[in-house]
């Protein structure tokens, strides 16, 4: 006569059998994640014979530099990647700027319309940038012909945005700090004020000094958002700035004038789009390996884990 298994194996039993669910299932999320990524790296080192072989797929048989050595020329590297890094850090730093002191004010201040101004900076995140960049379109055409001075087709239009708080998500950014002061108790401004200290110097030197990590992490934020911003860009500052992203998204179109140029025969093929994908991301990548530990400590710290 067969024996019941025991409430105990039953248990284990179906604990072994959730965890293989859940790991099953890790497996198969991590996959639709990673595959594009492997696809690029793959491609990247593959031959121009490899590409167009249906019996290779993922590893080459041979590896070669040469998709990276074309796709560099045609992006124009270094100067583009120099443009990249400086432009997008100038506007992480001014959004930084105007985002701590914003998330400050809402933290701190009672102002009149504090409600409707919030709302007002929700509203301007709801909606699709397409809208909102016919008036501020509009509105630098009208500057630049009140003033006498070109606006449009130079970096000026998009670094007063991030200065007023119009840059890319700035709500989320603003969102961030506000929350994270909040959780900063209000009886450190107060002693500090006792010692004497003014607004200026207790936001400078008490709420600063304690914000490094989520600093860091709004800082990081802006950058890559800055970074992967093509059209704000290409509508105000257009061609005055040769940028990776927007030379990216233009692969195709310069990639007979600058190689034909160059000579060699080499023709359009999938693996030189991997190797300019590949190019323009690594920055990236190689910015959140360095900076990782204190990136995920910064996000614990504002709060945004969602525990």
């Amino acid at each position: 006569m067969n024996k019941l298994p025991s409430p105990r194996a039953l248990q284990l039993g179906l604990g072994l059998l959730s965890k293989t669910a859940i790991y099953a299932l890790l497996v198969v999320v991590s996959f639709l994640f990673l595959e594009p990524i492997f696809s690029i790296v793959s491609k990247t080192f593959m031959s121009a014979q490899d590409v167009v072989d249906p019996a290779v797929q993922w590893l080459p048989r041979g590896l070669s530099l040469t998709n990276l050595q074309v796709a560099a020329k045609v992006l124009r590297l270094p100067q583009t990647l120099y443009n990249s890094i400086g432009f997008s850090s100038l506007l992480a730093a001014c959004q930084v700027l105007v985002s701590a002191l914003t998330g400050y004010a809402f933290s701190r201040y009672e102002f009149r319309f504090k409600r409707f101004w919030f709302l007002m900076m929700l509203l301007a995140f709801i909606l699709p940038t397409p809208v909102l960049m016919i008036p501020r379109l509009m509105m630098f055409t009208t500057a630049q012909e009140a003033l006498g001075i070109s606006l449009i087709g130079t970096p000026i239009p998009q670094v007063l945005m991030s200065l007023l708080g119009q840059g890319a998500f700035s709500t989320v950014l603003i969102l961030i700090f506000t929350n994270f002061f909040n959780m900063i108790p209000r009886v450190l401004d107060e002693a500090a004020m006792i010692d004497g200290a003014s607004a200026p110097q207790v936001f400078f030197h008490v709420t600063v000094r304690l914000s490094v990590s989520t600093i860091l992490v709004v800082f990081l934020l802006s950058f890559v958002w800055n970074w992967n911003e093509t059209y704000v860009t290409g509508t105000l500052v257009r061609s005055s700035i040769e940028l990776l992203p927007a030379k990216l998204n233009a692969f195709d179109s310069q990639f007979d004038s600058v190689v034909s140029a160059q000579g060699g025969g080499f023709r359009l093929n999938e693996a030189y789009k991997m190797a300019a994908t590949l190019i323009a991301i690594l920055p990236l990548v190689l910015l959140y390996v360095f900076v990782q530990k204190k990136f995920i400590q910064g996000i614990e710290n504002a709060g945004i884990t969602g525990e």
